[in-house]
């Protein structure tokens, strides 16, 4: 079953697009509709439908700036308009297809079978994700899995010097002088990390324990092969000593 919702101003075109979609295929289901875009907005940030028809000017906020206020985007968009010169635009903003209004019932067919192909394609690259994700986490190489930038990288934990945060974000340093941006905070990069070799040294450092070369006690910092100086906190001394 295809859930599907709907958001456009006009109660009119609401009410004609959800009978088409009802009448064109059993296996379509109106889940919401919405006249009203903030409410879509907040109904869509705790649900995720499998797609999202969505009208262009609407008084409160037009159909662009409702997709870049959406939050959750993993779902397939379609824009339905009266007017023809948002293709570019829509094309932009990622929609998977545009039907003008008043919808032709040919193009609505042709643009449920875009997103049941769309979704299908999402579910195997998620699926093959979860199984590359699990295969790793019990494999013996113990690598760690780095989700960034649209891929999976695979690192073992002796090419890691040292990880720093920034805000909501964190650094990842290797010993070849690559760095790979986290959109993961420091805490969640140190739960992806093997314990008995990296410890958090500080609020905004973890460090690769192997690849100390000084600790200088007075300063409160440590040394790490790449030059790389690294605080060490107050709070964390105690615990770090214990660790060496």
């Amino acid at each position: 079953m295809l859930e599907a919702v709907i958001v456009d101003d006009e109660i009119k075109a609401l009410q004609s697009l959800s009978w088409e979609l009802t009448n064109l295929s059993d296996e379509v289901d109106i889940v919401a509709s919405f006249t009203d875009a903030h409410e879509a907005l907040d109904y869509l940030e705790r649900n995720t439908p499998d797609c999202l028809f969505l009208d262009i000017e609407m008084p409160a906020m037009d159909g662009f700036q409702f997709i870049k206020n959406l939050k959750n985007k993993d779902f397939p968009v379609v824009i339905t308009t009266a007017y023809n010169q948002y293709a570019l635009q829509a094309l932009k903003n990622e929609a998977i297809d545009y039907l003008l209004k008043p919808i032709d019932t040919d193009d609505l067919e042709i643009t449920i079978a875009k997103i049941k192909r769309y979704n299908a394609k999402n579910l195997t690259i998620e699926r093959l994700e979860k199984i590359l994700l699990n295969f790793n986490a019990e494999s013996h190489s113990k690598k760690i899995t780095i989700n960034t930038d649209g891929k999976l990288v695979f690192l073992n934990s002796d090419e890691i010097l040292f990880a720093e945060s920034d805000g909501n974000y964190s650094t990842i340093f290797l010993k070849d002088g690559q760095k790979i941006l986290l959109t993961k905070k420091l805490k969640e990069v140190n739960a992806l990390l093997p314990e008995n070799s990296f410890f958090r040294i500080h609020n905004s450092y973890i460090i690769n324990l192997n690849k100390i070369k000084e600790f200088l006690k007075t300063d409160g910092y440590v040394v790490l092969e790449s030059n790389h100086k690294i605080p060490v906190s107050r709070q964390k001394k105690s615990d770090f000593l214990d660790m060496l």
